[in-house]
């Protein structure tokens, strides 16, 4: 059984952190974001497709994937921001180069908070997943000049869309971090009754207007602190739902399908913002997904909650 926690206990953010966290917030750029999306977007529009041959398909979706473009312009805005981006690559899965940048800590660098996203995309992918990578370079922005007490690891991972390949090396190569937020399609919003559908075991909301805070038994008070600093304050509404255990159970299939899972299955703490992708996105992998389908407000908010998840998690004592 999946839970869908209406209210969680009070976590256990203390009160300057908290106060940082959600001054940071204030100065997230709205138009800064979307127009990361719109060139990112514009990037896998015109990159060169994978050989779709090699995955054994030759369907419409799968022959559109790209990630080449993406990439390097990931890498380009880390530098631009004074960073070091190092170009992950997977042994065993050569066409797969992950993109780390280590933002170290300024009392406790040996610990680290991780934020991901995924930059491979199908068609245009606005929002799967141009909105998370967008998000997170917004975190990159706003942090490079003010580092937490944590290391930050920002990782842009490669080839989510053909099972998890980048996360899942990137988690059984490195040492856990102290606790992972992954962003994946987060820019998609509809607040028309009947506009959110509900995977097996979760009583949603009738209305796709909210963000899904994802996390498992382990990371549960991970997302009670998300709910305490990020709630109504600026955030779009959060709905937090738990899977029990590791969160590999029968029902929690769809929960899973992100690069959160790796960590989940290692034991280790992850938590998952998603705007819950094709359950209230109809434009999903197709070539409608294109960024005047999101919803702007939305996404901002989406970053305003991040930005003080991460100094909550990065900055508390």
């Amino acid at each position: 059984m999946l839970l869908l926690v209406p209210a969680c206990a009070p976590g256990q953010v203390d009160g300057p952190t908290t106060d940082k966290a959600r001054a940071l917030a204030m100065d997230v750029d709205g138009d800064r974001v979307f127009s990361d999306v719109v060139a990112l977007a514009g990037l896998h529009a015109k990159d060169t497709r994978v050989d779709c041959a090699s995955l054994n398909s030759r369907a419409d979706t799968w022959c559109n994937l790209t990630n080449d473009a993406a990439r390097r312009f990931l890498e380009e805005r880390f530098r631009s921001l004074g960073l070091s981006p190092v170009a992950d690559e997977v042994m065993d899965h050569p066409a797969t180069r992950n993109v780390v940048v280590d933002l170290r800590g300024t009392s406790k660098p040996d610990e680290v908070v991780l934020v991901g996203a995924h930059f491979d995309a199908f068609f245009m992918g606005a929002d799967d997943n141009s909105s998370g990578v967008a998000v997170m370079l917004e975190l990159a922005r706003l942090l490079a000049t003010r580092p937490l007490a944590r290391t930050v690891r920002f990782v842009g991972f490669d080839h989510e869309e053909i099972g998890l390949v980048g996360s899942t090396r990137h988690a059984r190569g490195r040492p856990a971090p102290k606790v992972s937020l992954v962003f994946d399609c987060v820019g998609y919003a509809d607040s028309t009754p009947g506009s959110q559908a509900s995977p097996v075991g979760f009583p949603s909301s009738p209305a796709g207007d909210f963000l899904a805070v994802v996390a498992n038994d382990v990371s549960r008070s991970r997302a009670e602190e998300v709910l305490q600093v990020a709630a109504g304050h600026g955030a779009p509404p959060l709905v937090p739902i738990i899977s029990p255990g590791l969160g590999a159970g029968p029902l929690s299939g769809n929960l899973m399908r992100s690069d959160h899972a790796p960590f989940w299955l290692a034991g280790e703490s992850a938590v998952f913002f998603t705007d819950t992708a094709n359950f209230r996105n109809k434009n999903y992998h197709t070539r409608l997904d294109t960024p005047d389908t999101l919803n702007r407000p939305f996404l901002t908010g989406v970053a305003k909650a991040a930005a003080m998840a991460v100094v909550a998690w990065g900055d508390a004592p």
